[in-house]
């Protein structure tokens, strides 16, 4: 498919002092056109940075340097500080050699220190054996310490020592006594149950895995769900698509359906299908069989052609379309939108300017881990600043792109013990491999992201959080959450890296509407993934009336009721109480599906590698 048409509207920015509809002032046009030699100077440089970029993996060795410097700076000009931290490691050595001496001639194991509650590198039994708990504690001690570095430190900047931290984190992180074979005791007893196997298996596991990587294939461990076959089996049609999106309808399996469709806009960093994992696992399949009528966005793995697509062509060519699609198959019918993540932002920032434009258009809105301000998302703003910013778009200038490798990177060093150490003992030093997890294996079918889109999305939200401050355009018009008047479901979950829920939560001051908040158990993905059925699964909900008083994070959860199970049963409650009534099957059918794409669903977007 040859590159859209789209390329050629993207926002041409005016110089400040501008009036549109004028000419421009001719010398200050002429002061602003750089020459070609500054032009060249300009590429020798980016061309530099992209270079870079692979070796630091698109982390930016200015902005780092900086947070060290401040850092240290400022340590170094605290002697107060400087005290404390020395006394408080002596009274760490002091704890520990308090330790090693039994009470009563029982060694308490954890009497020092203990991991944190998502810290799971020293479950089991073993970790209690005196040895090896002293040295995890040890660790662990270690570890508090040099964050005590890092906070407490008159003047350091808040970025900077929270990018200071996560740094020296990954530093310890790849030290700790569960990466070695002779201090963990799993790998240990391995050891004696095999005779040494464990690692001739373990060797095995890395060539594969190397020659995977340099093949740049996924790993073996990560195919072992297919999609079409495995997950993403939902029966359905593509029934639009264009150079962005296919957009699938799924069939109904009730007699009657809810004559009110459900559009969901999952993010386009991911494959959709984690919304359509295995039948037990999928969100989609629950929806139909809850009498609802589900349409679901399939976005295109973009090639370097795409480079130029910006975020305003992501929201035209995917919501805007989708719905246009829509209303054409169910004339007359308003939509529940539900948007995921990245997909929840782009909804939002579609469906405020439907609320001024088309009122009538949606009839619910449903965000679910999506963020519509960005001043408190998390670890991923750490590195995002002006230099981290103009570092990666560098690095995407030269590709066109930002690649899978480097997009899995980025999460993969939010969560190093989950997704990088525990695997590598596992596979390597263990000598096993995980067992299947069809949510590990969506999670290694990664997408590339277009650099004009990422550049946008990066600077217009993350950097300068123009949505939830009211600058963010549309057709030269800004939008503003305030607009939005129709309910909402919004959900956060508890351990989310991606997108916190206290971030989450702060569309209940933006927007002007009643809403229904939901902190559900789990992380980002997992939590959302949820099925009924499931243990340990759990859920806190309250609805706020648009005219009732705003009351914080920390005081909504005191107040909210807390329940057992999924929240996907309490979304399909406030579906259905926001719709019509039930009508039969075969009146809902639309009509326009004969000159559709006839593609069954999952469609060939997803299937790109």
């Amino acid at each position: 498919m040859s590159p859209p048409a789209s390329v050629s509207r993207l926002p041409i920015a005016l110089n400040s002092d501008q009036v549109p509809g004028e000419p421009p002032d001719n010398e200050a046009q002429a002061t602003a056109q750089p020459s070609s030699s500054d032009a060249a100077v300009d590429d020798i440089d980016r061309s530099f940075h992209a270079a870079l970029a692979r070796l630091t993996g698109g982390v930016s060795p200015a902005a780092l340097a900086l947070a060290f410097a401040d850092w240290q700076l400022h340590l170094l000009a605290s002697p107060g500080k400087q005290a404390s931290l020395a006394g408080r490691a002596i009274q760490n050595a002091f704890d520990l050699v308090d330790a090693m001496v039994p009470r009563h001639a029982v060694f308490q194991p954890w009497s020092v220190i203990r991991p944190l509650e998502n810290d799971r590198r020293f479950t089991g039994s073993d970790w209690e054996l005196p040895f090896f708990n002293l040295l995890a504690q040890a660790f662990l001690l270690n570890q508090k310490w040099w964050h005590s570095t890092t906070i407490g430190i008159h003047g350091l900047a808040h970025s900077n020592a929270a990018i200071a931290d996560f740094a020296l984190r990954q530093c310890l992180d790849t030290v700790a006594p569960t990466n070695f074979a002779v201090s963990n005791p799993e790998v240990l007893r391995k050891i004696m149950e095999t005779g040494g196997g464990n690692f001739v298996y373990g060797l095995h596991n890395f060539v594969e895995d190397w020659q995977a990587l340099l093949a740049g294939a996924r790993l073996r461990s990560d195919q072992t769900y297919v999609v079409g076959k495995d997950v993403a089996i939902t029966p359905g049609k593509v029934v639009y698509r264009n150079e962005l999106i296919e957009l699938i309808q799924y069939s109904p399996t009730t007699s009657t359906v809810r004559a009110e469709p459900v559009l969901i806009v999952p993010a386009w960093i991911m494959k959709y299908y984690i919304l359509d994992l295995t039948p037990r696992n999928s969100l989609v399949r629950y929806l139909v069989e809850s009498g609802f009528t589900v349409f679901m966005i399939s976005w295109k793995n973009p090639t370097p052609e795409y480079r130029n697509f910006s975020l305003e062509d992501y929201r035209e060519l995917g919501v805007d379309a989708a719905i246009a699609t829509i209303n054409s198959l169910r004339p007359g019918q308003a939509i529940h939108a539900a948007g995921y993540c990245l997909g929840g932002t782009l909804l939002s920032i579609a469906a405020a300017r439907l609320a001024r434009e088309r009122p009538d258009c949606l009839r619910t809105v449903t965000l679910l881990a999506a963020q519509t301000d960005f001043t408190e998302a998390g670890e991923l703003t750490l590195f995002i600043n002006e230099s981290q910013v103009a570092f990666l778009e560098d690095m995407m200038w030269r590709q066109g792109l930002l690649a899978t490798a480097q997009m899995a990177g980025a999460f993969q060093m939010l969560r190093t013990n989950d997704l990088l150490w525990s695997r590598v003992v596992r596979d390597y030093l263990i000598g096993e491999r995980a067992a299947p997890s069809e949510l590990m294996s969506w999670n290694a079918d990664a997408t590339r992201m277009p650099y004009q889109m990422h550049s946008d999305y990066l600077r217009r939200l993350f950097l300068n959080n123009d949505l939830a401050e009211g600058r963010y355009q549309v057709n030269g018009r800004p939008v503003s959450l305030a607009d939005l008047h129709i309910p909402m479901f919004v959900v956060g979950t508890l351990r989310d890296h991606v997108a916190p829920w206290k971030s989450t939560y702060k569309i209940n001051f933006l927007a002007d509407a009643d809403i229904t908040y939901v902190l559900t158990s789990g992380g980002h993905n997992a939590g959302i993934v949820a099925p009924p059925g499931q243990e340990g699964r759990s859920y806190q909900v309250r609805t706020k009336k648009a005219h009732d008083p705003y009351i914080g994070p920390d005081e909504w959860i005191k107040r909210a009721p807390s329940h057992e199970g999924s929240w996907w049963t309490e979304w399909t409650r406030f579906l259905a109480a926001h719709s019509g009534q039930p009508v039969p099957t075969c009146l809902a059918a639309d009509s326009g599906q004969k000159s559709a794409p006839s593609d069954e669903a999952p469609g060939s977007y997803v299937l790109e590698q």
